[in-house]
């Protein structure tokens, strides 16, 4: 065999016996979910910020950073509606790390029962703290222990042209945001909020079964092949697409992070995501049909402007809390200004 077991994980009903919602919290994410599905109607005229570290680790510093940012986002709440990035899951192009979720420790062996624990914790004093939550469904099948959590979520670039995460997208009653792939290509990206859209049929727990798809599933521009696509004349080809396919609910959230906050180098740098959230702003001033698609935006953002890197000669003293071990964050202060800009420009 290609593979051996290393444990039985715990049941998705044992999991929320231990780590329970209470009815407060139930109708708090209850209430944030239609939030957020009144501003993709476009009944509500805030716009979405979803915003928060590249990776949730270490947790602490998550619930730290969102007991900061708790009082920023009520002071621009009447424009602003803002989610935080509990994105317990890392997706790699190539190997590392995979996030808290199956490694909570980086410096010990994986073990992905200890992370579901720890992270649906985490997840829940977000929650507590007064901000929805959002996390990319990177594994389908670890999706269902904190389905009950999520105000939003995402399909991420290496797997919005897979067909299982689009048929699961098409059953959540969750908004659900579909990343372009990582060509960047802007067709394939409305697509994939196609066929999210659109009712389709699937084997599970051994039932075959017709989803009835998602009305709030709609496109996130994330750049791609090293290059952005949060241009005007790519923010116009993507109402075009939608208006093409009749898309309920067309929206766009532009992620001013991955390739379109890269440098002339190359490499990415936490600060141009400043520049991509100003020129997007310009771009709806420049075309008003761009108002009403463009509902938000995403931003990676931690307590410590920047990264560090984790290699097998880091020891754990060593890591400095709330400073990404993933792609580079914007730091507090430089977050506080870039809300207040957005705020002062809607």
């Amino acid at each position: 065999m290609g593979f051996s077991i290393r444990k039985t994980l715990p049941s998705h009903s044992h999991v929320k016996d231990k780590l329970p919602l209470n009815s407060y919290l139930i109708q708090k994410i209850e209430q944030d979910r239609e939030e957020i599905k009144k501003i993709l109607r476009g009944e509500d005229q805030r716009k979405l910020l979803i915003i928060g570290p590249c990776s949730a680790w270490p947790l602490d510093s998550v619930v730290e950073y969102a007991k900061w940012l708790k009082p920023l986002s009520d002071r621009v709440g009447d424009k602003i509606k803002v989610v935080v990035r509990t994105y317990i899951q890392k997706p790699r192009t190539t190997v590392g790390w995979q996030g808290s979720l199956v490694q909570p420790d980086p410096f010990s062996d994986p073990d992905a029962e200890e992370g579901i624990f720890k992270c649906r914790q985490m997840m829940i004093d977000v929650i507590q703290a007064g901000l929805p939550i959002a996390d990319e469904i990177l594994f389908p099948r670890s999706e269902s222990y904190f389905r009950d959590l999520l105000s939003w979520a995402a399909v991420g670039a290496r797997s919005t042209e897979n067909q299982e995460h689009r048929i699961l997208a098409s059953m959540l009653e969750m908004p659900i945001g579909m990343k372009n792939p990582t060509s960047g290509n802007v067709k394939i990206g409305v697509n994939s909020v196609l066929a999210a859209q659109t009712n389709n049929y699937l084997a599970i727990k051994g039932e075959w079964v017709e989803t009835s798809g998602n009305p709030y599933a709609h496109l996130v521009l994330r750049g791609g092949s090293g290059k952005p696509n949060y241009h005007l004349c790519k923010l116009q080809k993507a109402l075009k697409y939608f208006q093409e396919h009749q898309l309920q609910n067309p929206t766009v959230i532009v992620d001013a992070s991955h390739d379109n906050c890269l440098g002339e180098d190359g490499k990415k740098y936490p600060e141009n995501q400043i520049k991509v959230i100003e020129d997007v702003l310009t771009s709806m001033q420049e075309d008003p049909n761009l108002t009403p698609l463009v509902k938000g935006f995403m931003v990676e953002s931690f307590l410590h402007h920047g990264c560090q890197k984790i290699n097998n000669g880091t020891k754990p003293e060593e890591v400095i809390p709330g400073l990404s071990i993933t792609d580079p964050c914007l730091g507090t202060d430089d977050t506080e200004k870039l809300i207040v800009q957005i705020y002062e420009n809607l």
